[in-house]
């Protein structure tokens, strides 16, 4: 646990060659007015449900809300059982589930749940549109090891401003393996969950989606940070050791997370459960859709402030947006240690042996420079069009080779896939669990072993698409069905 690997923006990007200028400050409107900051941090409510005959029952409603980002000016939001963002959804792996989604908003929308396995009719894709004023209720059973899982609207075209409005939520899976580890898991005690995302704000205090030519190729972008809604909160806690549970929930930022004073602190988990043995590190880098679970020692009595350099899809040519001060971990007076950390965490079988088919993603841009379209394998997402199917049982190998000068996160529906190689070499020890959205920095070849259980269906689809929703919404995306 020695190991401090370095995920640093220029390495993600070295294959470009180094960074250019920074990016034009009209690129990244200021906002009209100061958000409030230091306030104390806040997190989302936790849910646990109601059980009825066995299953797990979880009511979420969807609407148009309000919350205050900035002093005394309340901002038009979307809101899941709240003004802003949704609550923090508590279940064991192996549960049954029903989650009784009420459109209350005056569109159709779906919601999306972000890293599940399920089937396909329950996935909450584009084709499980929910109308105005309905209530859709898929059931299906918990299939998941412990983790740090969400759910965001999906409805095609609107994915990206759904999700600027606050339309996401936090999905949180204990097990017995993980129960029996000595780790934080109290939450509010010593176990955060932490929905890092960014806005700007106009001159009356809004945040429109009002996408501009650059927001479209390089993803959405704001110059405020935010925390569970909060900008730059602070954190008294009298825990000698922290656990957080951090989802990037940005429409097209990419946060390099690190902290003021450089000290370590250690990933447990990634997007699809507890990694094999924690991992040592002093930054880590989060794209849109990724979520890591971190432990952070305050043991000696220091304020850590956590930090994160924000950049988007085209910082090979545009830089980044700077440093931002994401929250601050403020430990009271009286220290206790921590405990010694477990040097095993989880026993992770080795990548399944391929069966199936070895399939080739292709990611590309059409027209001239940086004006065109955004591309897989040579088309964009078609309602209609099913692109492949995949025999159920199947462990095939999918091989995606970013052709274009930008980073994009991949994210795949249905399935947690076990990374092989990234340009040949294995992956960095943090990336070698289970993983449902992934990384491709400009020029990689990286791939992934996919294994299909469980689950099939003839008719209706399991996406994969880039997770900077502007590239979503734009048509990067396809669909496979299970057969």
């Amino acid at each position: 646990m020695t190991h401090l690997p370095s995920v640093t923006r220029r390495k993600i990007l070295a294959g470009l060659g180094g960074l250019a200028l920074a990016a034009p400050a009209l690129l990244r409107p200021r906002p009209a007015l100061a958000a409030l900051s230091g306030r104390p941090f806040v997190q989302p409510a936790l849910d646990a449900g109601r059980m009825e005959a066995g299953r797990r029952v979880f009511d979420l409603a969807v609407a148009t809300g309000g919350h205050e980002f900035l002093d005394g000016i309340e901002t038009a939001t979307i809101g899941i059982n709240t003004g802003f963002l949704g609550p923090i959804l508590s279940a064991r792996a192996g549960d049954a589930l029903r989650m009784n989604v009420a459109n209350g908003l005056g569109e159709p929308m779906t919601l999306h749940w972000h890293g599940l396995h399920l089937p396909a009719a329950a996935d909450g894709g584009p084709h499980q549109e929910v109308a105005p004023g309905a209530t859709w209720s898929p059931e299906f059973d918990l299939r998941q090891k412990a983790g740090t899982f969400w759910f965001h609207g999906h409805q095609h075209r609107k994915t990206a401003e759904h999700v600027w409005a606050g339309m996401a939520g936090v999905i949180r899976v204990s097990d017995e393996e993980e129960a029996a580890l000595p780790l934080p898991r109290t939450h509010g005690e010593d176990d955060f969950t932490l929905v890092l995302q960014d806005r700007r704000f106009d001159a009356a205090g809004q945040m429109p989606y009002d996408a501009n030519m650059h927001d479209r190729m390089a993803g959405m972008q704001g110059d405020v940070m935010l925390v569970n809604g909060l900008a730059a909160p602070v954190l008294d806690t009298a825990a000698p050791r922290l656990r957080l549970r951090i989802l990037n929930g940005a429409n097209g930022s990419f946060y390099r997370l690190h902290f003021a004073d450089a000290r370590a602190f250690y990933q447990i988990a990634s997007d699809g459960g507890l990694l094999a043995a924690p991992v040592a590190m002093r930054e880590t880098v989060l794209s849109p859709g990724e979520r890591g679970e971190y432990l952070l020692d305050l043991a000696d009595g220091a304020v850590a402030q956590l930090r994160a350099e924000a950049f988007g899809a085209e910082a090979a040519m545009m830089g980044s947006a700077g440093i931002r001060e994401v929250m601050t971990f403020r430990p009271d007076a009286a220290r206790t240690p921590a405990p010694a950390l477990p040097e095993r965490l989880a026993d992770l079988a080795p990548p399944p042996a391929p069966t199936g088919a070895t399939r080739t993603f292709t990611l590309s841009m059409s027209g001239m420079g940086m004006m065109g379209d955004f591309l897989i394998n040579g088309g964009q997402y078609d309602h209609d069009r099913i692109d492949f199917s995949v025999p159920l049982g199947a462990t095939e190998t999918w091989i995606w080779d970013n052709t274009t000068p930008m980073i994009h996160p991949i994210h795949i529906h249905d399935v947690q896939f076990r990374i092989i190689g990234r340009n040949g070499q294995p992956p960095a020890p943090q990336e070698a669990g289970l993983k449902d959205t992934v990384l491709i920095g400009p020029g990689e070849k990286v791939a992934l072993q996919v294994r299909f259980d469980d689950y099939a269906d003839a008719v209706l689809p399991y996406m994969y698409h880039c997770h900077i929703l502007e590239h979503e919404d734009a048509g990067m995306m396809g669909q496979f069905t299970v057969v």
